[in-house]
């Protein structure tokens, strides 16, 4: 015989936390749903925290993916050392220092006393181990593609603490390249990706109800200072609104991924999220293949219009993947004019050279990539639609649209415009241009032998003259190889309820440091 049904009780004390356990109590009987009833009612020990979509893996090296890094970066594992988002710096994390004893050649020294959640000590066999893990395991790590593209380095452990670092080519930021790479045990899986990863990190992976909730608690043996909550729970809802609302109603502590319009109210925060939004062109298929098309492409949003309505003013009209301050920033480089006209005769040139711009184009978007998002594509759609071509929208959550994201992609895709969005974290163009740009870059449908080479010669040079270089690149991508219709520089959103603080940087969107959440107070 079944128990009969009792109220939950509060674990907490009275307050807010006691009036969502009544909610849910109440939601429950009423045979409806809410965080609460779902397993996500925590104790005020516990930061609660409400994402747009739920992680598809826990996997370290594919940590720059956002919808990973947000919950495993400097959370749950770690790496050598970390840029600070307003300096640029890097500062020592698992590494306390690091030098260059050749033009090829990295020394670091590690951090003693780092123990792995799993009770082990964290040593430079760990250190080399990860490093190669990520970039020449065979799993195909995004971080590798993302950050390393066809660099070959070498890891090597000196001693317990020192672990020396080789590239193929002189790398002058190997270091930053280096920050991207998180630090795992030795034990972990070298020939496939793990769900649930062991790390160095001030939280370790405590339960992950899948589809329902990911918690993660405090670890006691960590090296470093402790966090001020005992746990964090991270649930996930689609709808801005309803994240926002749950942190009106006391059902969650922080909520990311917000517009203007899901009514935040006094709890909002914004901030420079350092993301572009943007629509990779897949240009080896007819007729996008056809650079007029491409340009009739840019020429037939209007950037401006999408900026003002849809996503209310959180941006700017961008003509280029990397924002000011990123090393390579191209400051002549300016959004494509929205030119109606000039898109027509594009495509009506084309036409008539037998270009089949009939052909039905897919525009792939992703559902939670940033607010609005599907009425963003609505809006890019009509534009193209008007210009005179035939496009469709397909909506996919993450776990598909990443299939189209990275190499290999989908085969019989025909032709795709991918909305996506990039955050040049690490401040310097060699993380956008090899991966998005590059022939053969995880993320790249399309390159050119010209624009590699201008990629490959900023790569290698250093101070003013990698400036330079870049800059040149992205000049050559906008005028001669038009692979993509930038959209707009990004602002975000994010919603903090009254006993918390948290100050949000560049950085956010990718990676929330749960050590940086306190009690407010």
């Amino acid at each position: 015989m079944k128990s009969p049904l009792r109220p939950p009780v509060a674990i907490g004390p009275p307050g807010r936390r006691a009036t969502v356990l009544a909610v849910a109590w109440a939601v429950l009987l009423t045979g409806g749903c809410t965080v609460a009833n779902s397993g996500s009612a925590a104790g005020a020990d516990t930061v609660q925290i409400v994402l747009p979509e739920e992680p598809p893996t826990l996997e370290p090296c594919d940590a720059s993916l956002t919808a990973t890094g947000r919950v495993v970066r400097s959370n749950i594992t770690e790496p050598l050392a970390e840029r600070v988002p307003e300096t640029g710096e890097l500062e020592p994390k698992l590494a306390t220092g690091w030098k260059q004893t050749s033009p090829t050649t990295w020394k670091f020294t590690l951090r003693k006393g780092v123990t792995f959640h799993d009770g082990t000590a964290f040593t430079a066999k760990d250190a080399a181990f990860s490093i190669d893990r990520t970039l020449d395991s065979g799993i195909e790590c995004n971080v590798d593609g993302y950050v390393f593209g066809d660099s070959e380095i070498t890891a090597t452990a000196v001693d317990a603490t020192t672990v020396r670092v080789t590239s193929q080519e002189p790398d002058p930021i190997l270091p930053l390249r280096l920050s991207f790479v998180e630090m795992v045990p030795t034990s972990t899986k070298a020939d496939s990706r793990v769900r649930e990863p062991v790390g160095t990190g001030p939280y370790r992976i405590d339960k992950w109800n899948q589809g329902i909730n990911l918690r993660l608690a405090r670890y006691d043996g960590y090296w470093g200072k402790a966090p001020d909550y005992r746990a964090a729970l991270y649930t996930w809802r689609a709808e801005g609104s309803v994240r926002a609302a749950m942190i009106s109603s006391g059902e969650a502590d922080v909520a990311v991924g917000l517009a203007p319009a899901d009514g935040a109210g006094d709890h909002a925060v914004e901030y420079p999220n350092n993301e572009t939004s943007y629509l990779r062109i897949d240009a080896d298929k007819p007729p996008l293949d056809d650079i007029r098309v491409r340009k009739a492409i840019n020429y037939a949003i209007d950037k401006k219009g999408l900026v003002a309505s849809v996503f209310a003013g959180l941006g700017r009209p961008a003509g280029q993947l990397v924002p000011d301050g990123v090393t390579g920033y191209n400051p002549d480089i300016k959004a494509w004019p929205y030119d109606m006209k000039r898109a027509k005769s594009l495509i009506a040139e084309a036409r008539a050279d037998g270009v089949p711009v009939e052909t039905e184009i897919t525009i792939i978007g992703r559902n939670g990539i940033y607010p609005k998002a599907a009425e963003a594509m609505e809006v890019v759609q009509k534009g193209l639609r008007d210009a005179g071509l035939r496009v469709e929208v397909k909506m996919l959550d993450v776990n598909a649209w990443t299939e189209y994201l990275l190499r290999p992609f989908p085969k019989d895709a025909g032709p795709t415009l991918l909305q996506a969005q990039h955050g040049n974290q690490a401040g310097d163009a060699a993380f956008t241009m090899e991966q998005i740009y590059g022939s053969k870059g995880a993320q790249s449908s399309y390159g050119t032998p010209g624009l590699d080479q201008r990629i490959q010669r900023a790569e290698r040079a250093a101070g003013s003259e990698r400036q330079t270089r870049f800059a040149e690149a992205l000049a050559h991508q906008s005028e001669k190889v038009v692979r993509d219709a930038v959209l707009a520089h990004m602002k975000g959103i994010i919603a903090l309820a009254p006993d918390v603080t948290y100050k949000p940087d560049s950085a956010s969107g990718d990676e929330m440091h749960l050590a940086e959440i306190h009690p407010a107070g």
